[in-house]
């Protein structure tokens, strides 16, 4: 798959600002972001998969796509809350995924005019769906959307491997708020590429690329 075009750009110049960061992006190898799917259905499965394991989203996700045909927003907006619950999906869940394809059925999220929307409007935006909160916007933006600077600061993964790679000694005993603190001054010297900052320091903790 095709890396961003910013990739090579972004990595040189967060090397270049961050020594630390630099061992990082060469100790990973030639792995990269790519884009996953389509914006509806990236976002479906998003709402389908929290607060339940890989291996019990996928397979409710495998049922949901059965019972769809064509995961679409009209198809979606079309099926009984029923047909949904018997895929495996909760009430309040079944209540998300067709509020999410009422919105796009209806143009209130429009993904052709994301181009023109800077990061925080498309936020605002999808934030509005019931079951999306700022973290899921945020990791749509940087997998779906391939921005290049979204730092999604209460990421716990993130938090964690900025404390390990920054926090020196103190890294162990660093409190969620400090760690916090750590992660936005540590940030502002990877702008405008923190999700490429971000995705790097998220491999550091496990060689397996991110993907969403």
């Amino acid at each position: 798959m095709t890396r961003p075009v910013f990739w090579d750009e972004a990595c040189t110049a967060l090397a270049k600002a961050d020594a630390k960061l630099g061992r990082v992006i060469a100790g990973c190898g030639p792995a990269h972001l790519v884009s996953r799917g389509d914006p509806f259905v990236t976002l479906a499965r998003s709402i389908i998969g929290q607060q339940i394991s890989v291996q019990a989203a996928q397979a409710v996700w495998n049922r949901f796509e059965a019972a769809c045909g064509d995961v679409t927003p009209k198809r979606v907006c079309r099926m009984r809350a029923a047909t949904l619950a018997r895929c495996g999906l909760s009430g309040r869940k079944v209540e998300y995924v067709k509020d999410l394809a009422h919105h796009f059925e209806s143009g209130a999220i429009d993904p052709a005019s994301w181009s023109a929307m800077d990061d925080e409007a498309i936020i605002t935006e999808l934030v509005e769906v019931r079951g999306i909160g700022r973290w899921t916007a945020e990791m749509f933006l940087i997998f779906n959307l391939m921005r290049p600077d979204v730092y999604p600061i209460d990421d716990l993964g993130l938090l964690k491997a900025v404390a390990l790679q920054y926090g020196g000694d103190d890294a162990a005993g660093l409190t969620p708020k400090a760690r916090r603190q750590l992660a936005i001054d540590v940030g502002d010297g990877w702008r405008p590429w923190r999700s490429v900052a971000t995705w790097y320091l998220w491999r550091s903790l496990d060689p397996v690329p991110v993907e969403y």
